[in-house]
């Protein structure tokens, strides 16, 4: 074999990228073996009790349930897109579990719950620094003081693998809006970006112990299980990067439509079943409150598909598979930040209102000309907004004695605590996600070349096909 000069060149190129990899080793290595040797891995004690046994095996059914909603969300963003985009359009779903499943133990997880400030947790957990197999007792010290622990009957590392499942699937979301012409390496950067500088500040600040609009010491927005967090941060980042992406080529002038509807129903099936985790999960714990959740959860997804097949059967004459699959995850979206303090009643009511929105929400979005490719912002950022107004007004303190009363029970307070977190957070999510993207876009470029959004995603990012084209091609010439 001769050597040419592409041969040298290229053998250059993969000496120093070898390079690049062990430095970075090393530099990584260096660095969780500093964690370690720091990590005091709580153990439990005589005067520390033991986890509740039913508890902790429900908590982590719930994580592995939320877990399986991100393969679920890629299915379901895959089925939309064309062919040619679907392996590139599921990976950066599965590519989160990845990134942020080591993130989150590294620095996410301290962020968002260690105590620290009102809009953002301190650092002494990082590397799961202290965080062990302690229930309880481990927030002593920080206001406010009758707060020792975020669940009393599971383990300490219960709670934040639980957590690290809401963190990983909240940025997957955001993929939906750039789907098709985002390189993927931009996409994992941001990701990292995203993840530690918007949603890190909007868990603590709802769902910490001293954060300044959650329950525990601080405003006390209702937000369950993540309406603001997670659907209102995504939808607005969401709306916020098919802006400065910009749209497709020929959009609008050219519309795909779905090139896999089973996968679409696939999708919304596998998010169903995984919001049980989302929503009753929690609870924290396996009782009356995670019932409550359960069934707000089952019955407004029925109540937003059935809304959304009514109003396509009305007022385009057919109902449609996509339409009951979008209709059902908008109502999954609207009971989210409700799930664990309304009726059931209120359920159906919030799952009705909030796919009828995201319906007309859908249709306003295409007279806008936003390219939001698979319409993250109308259903999710629209959903959310609309599920955390409803739930301080459905609110109902009988339902749940650790929440609050809602407008429809006399506290007219609740709405304007809500309305507030509700800005709050687009703020955060908006300008933020503004910041990151502008400094990708000046780094290392945001979207794919012409060339390769005309060819696909799949073949160039990742040298696959989703389908494979060359066997196609054999069976057609026989």
């Amino acid at each position: 074999m001769y050597l040419t000069k592409t041969n040298i060149v290229d053998g250059e190129e993969g000496k120093q990228v070898f390079k690049k990899a062990v430095i970075i080793g090393c530099l990584t290595i260096s660095l969780l073996l500093g964690l370690f040797t720091g990590n005091a891995l709580a153990e439990t004690s005589a005067s520390v009790p033991d986890p509740n046994t039913g508890d902790t095996a429900f908590m982590l059914i719930s994580s592995a349930l939320v877990l399986l909603m991100t393969p679920g969300l890629a299915f379901f963003y895959g089925g939309f897109v064309r062919s040619r985009n679907i392996l590139n359009t599921l990976m950066m779903s599965f590519v989160l579990m990845a990134i942020v499943g080591v993130t989150w133990v590294l620095w996410g997880y301290s962020l968002s719950f260690a105590p620290g400030l009102p809009f953002i947790g301190g650092l002494q957990w990082l590397g799961l620094n202290g965080v062990g197999l302690e229930t309880t007792g481990y927030l002593q010290g920080s206001a406010p003081a009758e707060v020792v622990s975020y669940a009393g009957t599971i383990p300490h590392q219960a709670f934040m693998i639980y957590q690290a499942m809401f963190a990983i699937i909240t940025p997957a979301l955001i993929s939906g809006a750039i789907a098709e012409r985002m390189s993927f390496r931009a996409y994992c950067l941001f990701v990292v970006l995203w993840s530690t500088f918007i949603y890190t500040p909007l868990a603590h600040m709802v769902w910490a112990k001293g954060g300044f609009l959650g329950l525990y010491g601080g405003l006390g927005a209702l937000d369950f299980a993540g309406g603001t967090v997670v659907h209102i941060s995504s939808g607005i980042s969401a709306l916020v990067a098919a802006i400065v992406l910009g749209p497709r080529k020929n959009y609008p002038d050219r519309l795909n439509p779905p090139h896999n509807v089973p996968f679409i129903l696939l999708g919304a099936g596998l998010l169903w079943f995984g919001w049980f985790g989302f929503n009753a999960g929690s609870a924290l714990s396996a009782g009356s409150v995670a019932t409550v959740a359960f069934v707000a959860t089952n019955t407004s997804a029925a109540a937003g598909t059935l809304m959304w097949l009514i109003l396509e059967a009305k007022l385009r004459g057919k109902p449609t598979a996509v339409g009951a699959a979008t209709g059902a995850v908008a109502g999954l979206v609207g009971i989210t930040p409700a799930a664990g303090f309304v009726t059931p009643l209120a359920a159906i009511l919030i799952g009705f209102i909030t796919s009828f929105v995201c319906f007309y929400a859908v249709s306003f979005k295409h007279k806008l000309r936003v390219d939001d490719a698979l319409d993250t912002y109308p259903v999710h950022g629209v959903g959310g907004t609309i599920g955390a107004i409803l739930t301080a007004i459905f609110a109902d303190i009988r339902v749940n004695g650790g929440g609050k009363d809602g407008v429809l029970r006399g506290n007219f307070s609740e709405l304007f605590v809500e309305l507030g977190a509700i800005a709050l957070a687009y703020i955060i999510a908006g300008v933020g996600t503004w910041i990151i993207l502008k400094i990708i876009d000046a780094t290392v470029g945001l979207r794919v070349p012409d060339q390769t959004e005309d060819q696909g995603l799949d073949i160039n990012e990742h040298g696959e096909e989703g389908y494979n084209s060359e066997f196609a091609d054999r069976i057609s010439n026989k």
